[in-house]
């Protein structure tokens, strides 16, 4: 099994953390796993809401971290969203 990829978002806010966690997605390979450290009180929200968004698949919080961490499954062919508005597709 493969390690998954680890975005360390400290204390930024949501907005801040979908722009980097978007740069990362197109990074990474299809089926890569993402732990987001977040403690941003809208990451267990907007992280779900996004992933839904982008096709991507949200695998829910991640047991046994000092800090909240999520985790998620990148797909191939995810919708295209704005580098500077991630919540918003690209037409």
């Amino acid at each position: 099994m493969i390690d998954p990829v680890v975005l360390d978002g400290g204390d930024r806010r949501c907005v801040q953390l979908l722009i980097e966690l978007r740069r990362l997605t197109l990074a990474v390979p299809p089926g890569a796993v993402i732990h987001l450290v977040a403690t941003d009180p809208a990451a267990p929200l907007d992280l779900p809401a996004w992933c839904h968004l982008t096709g991507h698949t949200y695998l829910g919080p991640v047991d046994g971290t000092e800090r909240p961490t999520y985790a998620m499954r990148t797909t191939a062919g995810g919708v295209p969203t704005d580098p500077a508005r991630p919540w918003n597709p690209v037409r």
